[in-house]
């Protein structure tokens, strides 16, 4: 097997572990905990079928690689869950490493390129990285809700939390943030988020 071959089916089988990778959030149907690779394939899906809603035109093929890849590095860097600022403080470093790992198993320019496109992602500066990103918030959010809340509620999660999360969708996506507004008013209503500094006033 020539080289260049050889590294792209070694990368190829290391994103394999993607697969063990479990997640907070729970499949629809109160399931058990999804995995990573779950989570990234539902995300490039949605952006396809939602593409419309985007604040600005996008490249939608840059936008389904880019939820394809973002949470590669969680093979070695492991989950870090939205709502658990301890483990937030460690995420970049673990998350930079396992990017540095894992890209360079592949040939040079495959790595250059997938790297570019992970730390786009990360940057949040353009319109196909935003875009990306209210997937990655809304996709975990619909599976939450079709659960009537449980994993919010399990995590005793309050509405300024979920809040500041979904905060940013609107700048990808007026029409989703509003749907997930409304959801997150929603579950506030029904108890599943605690009240957060607006209930409280």
């Amino acid at each position: 097997m020539e080289e260049r071959l050889k590294q792209q089916m070694a990368f190829a089988l290391e994103i394999d572990q993607e697969k063990n990778i479990f997640r907070q959030t729970h499949l629809s149907g109160h399931g058990r905990n999804e995995n990573d690779a779950e989570h990234a394939w539902h995300m490039a899906i949605m952006a396809y079928l939602l593409r419309e809603y985007s604040n600005e035109p996008v490249d939608i093929g840059k936008v389904m690689i880019m939820c394809l890849i973002h949470d590669i590095v969680e093979i070695d860097a492991g989950d870090t869950y939205a709502y658990d600022p301890e483990g937030l403080k460690t995420q970049k470093a673990r998350e930079e490493a396992a990017k540095e790992r894992i890209f360079s198993l592949l040939p040079a320019d495959q790595k250059e390129e997938l790297t570019a496109l992970f730390d786009e992602f990360e940057a949040y500066e353009t319109a196909e990285s935003r875009f990306a990103h209210v997937m990655d918030n809304l996709q975990p959010l619909m599976l939450n809700n079709s659960n009537d809340g449980g994993d919010w509620r399990e995590h005793q999660v309050n509405a300024d939390q979920v809040r500041g999360r979904q905060s940013k969708n609107r700048l990808g996506s007026e029409t989703l943030f509003r749907l997930t507004d409304a959801i997150i008013q929603e579950h506030i209503e029904k108890g599943n988020i605690k009240p957060g500094r607006a209930e409280r006033k």
